[in-house]
C-alpha cells in the first residue's frame, strides 16, 4: 500500500478516498503477489512486469481499466453491476458499490491469460 499513500492522499473527499483504499487493501489481501505502481497517474497492479488492473479517480465515480480483451469478455457482468462502460475503461459512482466478484474474477483471469505473458499491455 505504500505506493498507492501519496495518490490516496491527495484525494480531497475523505470518503472517496477511504473507499479506494478499502479496494486496494482488499486486493492485496486476496492477491499478496501483485505489485503496485503509479503509471500514467493512476494505481495499478501489475504481476511479473505485465498489467493487471488500474484504478483512476473521477469526479462521479472510479474508473477501472482491466484491459480490452477483457472488459469484452466479462461486459455481461459488468452490465449487470450496474456499471457504465466504454470500449477502454468501466465506471464505478460514487454511490454504488464495488462488487468485489467482480473485481477478483477480472484480476483472477488476467493473471491466468497472462501468466506467461512478457509485455506490459496486451
Amino acid at each position: 500500500m505504500d505506493t498507492f499513500e501519496t495518490y490516496l492522499a491527495l484525494i480531497e473527499n475523505i470518503e472517496h478516498s477511504q473507499k479506494m483504499r478499502e479496494l486496494f487493501e482488499w486486493i492485496l489481501k486476496e492477491f499478496p503477489d501483485l505489485d503496485t505502481r503509479i503509471a500514467w497517474n493512476q494505481p495499478m497492479f501489475t504481476h511479473h512486469g505485465t498489467f493487471i488492473i488500474a484504478f483512476s479517480l473521477a469526479k462521479n465515480h472510479i474508473s477501472v481499466s482491466p484491459e480490452v480483451k477483457t472488459l469484452t469478455l466479462f461486459s455481461e457482468s459488468i452490465d449487470e453491476a450496474g456499471y457504465e462502460r466504454t470500449n477502454n475503461i468501466f465506471r464505478i459512482k460514487w454511490t454504488q458499490t464495488i462488487n468485489r466478484d467482480l473485481i477478483k474474477q477480472l484480476i483472477a483471469f488476467n493473471l491466468e491469460d497472462k501468466k506467461d505473458y512478457e509485455k506490459f499491455w496486451r
